[in-house]
């Protein structure tokens, strides 16, 4: 029998809006106004834009002019991707490839991988550690294999799934040396950790609302004045013409309200929740002793939000499904490719073979995860494993 959902540990999917970025969007849904019209109700709709615009630039440690908004992360990454890997070409058709990690989220992992296939790049693909790191030496020797053929490097400045949090800012300045556009994906970095787009000396960087307790369906690429990537949607010339379409006033000020609320929260809030994840950790290891954490241990190289699992002799459906109904929500991985009869291409990165691939869990954990949650997940999840175990024979 299938109980109702009472534990949610898949915040890195989407986290709950805050309070105060629902009540933001829901006064700014009564309002009129398309942001790129003249008349009052315009005028008025496209201040609440800028006026936003201006509060995420702070948070995130960029200038105003610099925030594009997106629907999202996907759009954003493909923005990137895409739209820097056709400028460089344009202006130098030797910028042929395009550096990314293995273990890169599908949409700079899939971006890239089409741009091979339908624009005749060269994918560079940087290798991993066991903990899913990439080194600046790394990188470096990639670009200095051929200097003149880089278009763009992308790295994520967080793993989606185990949680790796990469050096970026060594990273930035390593395609700084040589002189090309380093991009970062920190979608799941920017709830949890001081992400800043001028400190870390970035290009490009994508945010989205929904992983910091805003609305899904918005997000931004920050992006350096000095760059102009192709577009990709071609229209009203919106967003330095880099992203036409009508901008949506409610959701861009509860994404503002949510960024603004979280940098707030953020130092005691991830303590809060790092200690809870390494107390999930440690009771998830008492109940399965062969479980294998994935991803860096615990301390500065992980997300505090972040616990990842390999359970030997399960298949990871099976065991979420078992949990599910235990009214326990967790992942397998990226919800992007939930469903997806695959072996995580991330842990694959990271020298786990096909099984530890499959039979994974992710534990993401977030701005409502107590105590109780994390007993709950241990007081299942060794009776789940069990009986995962004797299906998977």
């Amino acid at each position: 029998m299938t109980t109702s959902l009472v534990v949610y540990l898949d915040h890195a999917a989407t986290t709950p809006m805050l309070p105060e970025a629902i009540a933001a969007m829901t006064e700014e849904l009564a309002q009129l106004g398309n942001p790129s019209s003249l008349h009052n109700a315009g005028r008025r709709a496209r201040r609440v834009v800028e006026e936003s615009r201006e509060q995420i630039a702070e948070v995130f440690g960029a200038r105003a002019s610099e925030v594009v908004f997106t629907s999202g992360g996907t759009e954003a990454d493909n923005r990137a991707v895409k739209g820097l890997y056709w400028a460089r070409q344009a202006a130098d058709s030797r910028r042929h490839r395009v550096l990314t990690t293995s273990v890169e989220h599908h949409a700079v992992f899939d971006s890239v991988r089409w741009l091979c296939d339908a624009n005749g790049a060269q994918a560079g693909w940087l290798a991993v550690d066991s903990h899913g790191l990439v080194s600046p030496d790394v990188l470096r020797a990639a670009l200095a294999a051929d200097p003149s053929s880089a278009a763009m490097v992308s790295v994520m400045w967080a793993n989606n799934e185990v949680g790796a949090v990469q050096p970026i800012a060594g990273l930035a300045a390593v395609a700084r040396e040589f002189e090309v556009p380093f991009h970062t994906d920190a979608v799941q970095a920017a709830a949890q950790l001081p992400v800043n787009f001028a400190a870390a000396g970035v290009d490009a960087m994508t945010v989205t609302a929904h992983k910091l307790g805003g609305p899904v369906g918005v997000g931004a690429l920050l992006l350096g004045r000095d760059l102009a990537p192709v577009p990709v949607l071609h229209g009203g010339g919106q967003e330095r013409d880099i992203r036409s379409g009508t901008l949506d006033s409610p959701a861009i000020r509860a994404f503002a309200v949510a960024a603004v609320a979280s940098a707030e929260r953020r130092s005691l809030e991830t303590k809060r929740i790092a200690a809870l994840r390494d107390d999930l950790i440690r009771q998830v290891i008492a109940a399965v002793p062969d479980a294998v954490l994935n991803g860096p241990p615990p301390g500065p190289e992980r997300l505090p939000g972040n616990a990842h699992f390999s359970f030997p002799g399960c298949e990871g459906d099976a065991l979420l499904l078992l949990l599910d109904a235990r009214g326990i929500a967790c992942s397998t991985g990226s919800a992007c490719t939930a469903g997806v009869a695959e072996p995580s291409h991330v842990l694959l990165a990271m020298g786990a073979d096909d099984s530890r691939a499959r039979g994974s869990l992710r534990f993401s954990l977030g701005h409502t995860t107590t105590q109780a949650d994390v007993d709950a997940l241990g007081a299942a999840i060794g009776e789940a494993v069990a009986r995962a175990r004797r299906a998977a024979r």
